[in-house]
């Protein structure tokens, strides 16, 4: 296991549930077959910027720009086409990473897109990963909505 994917964990698991104690973050790491000291998890908490409020761990707000992916994907998708549990995003030249970062942002931040498990971009293509055919038929109609509105 490395820190990566760790500290990725810890984050899943403060935006899905409330933890107060590192005993708890510690049983739930655990429960998902990850072990970690306590010393680690502290440094994994301060590396994080983490803070204990009164819902449990949560992370600072970053300081980076909400982007709207419906304003960059009425400006970049080209086309929309699904293929199992994975939908394709043809965008213009040199834009697929920006699109699939909004939407990365969109699935973990606000949670306004919990089907998409995650994204792939090359130079123009993006690829969406969902959990099935059915989840994926309904994020590409998603975006195709966001298209014709624009």
């Amino acid at each position: 296991m490395t820190k990566t994917f760790r500290q990725g964990q810890i984050l899943r698991l403060i935006r899905t549930r409330s933890l107060f104690t590192q005993e708890e973050l510690a049983r739930q790491l655990r429960d998902s077959g990850l072990e970690a000291t306590q010393v680690t998890l502290s440094r994994d908490i301060r590396e994080l910027g983490l803070v204990k409020t009164t819902d449990g761990y949560r992370e600072l707000h970053r300081e980076t720009p909400h982007v709207n992916i419906a304003s960059l994907a009425s400006e970049f998708v080209r086309d929309v086409r699904c293929a199992l549990n994975q939908v394709v995003l043809r965008t213009a030249p040199g834009h697929a990473s920006s699109v699939a970062v909004a939407l990365d942002g969109a699935a973990l931040d606000d949670e306004s897109w919990p089907e998409v498990l995650g994204t792939i971009a090359g130079d123009d293509t993006i690829l969406v990963i969902c959990a099935d055919a059915t989840v994926a038929e309904s994020v590409a109609a998603r975006i195709r909505q966001m298209l014709e509105g624009s």
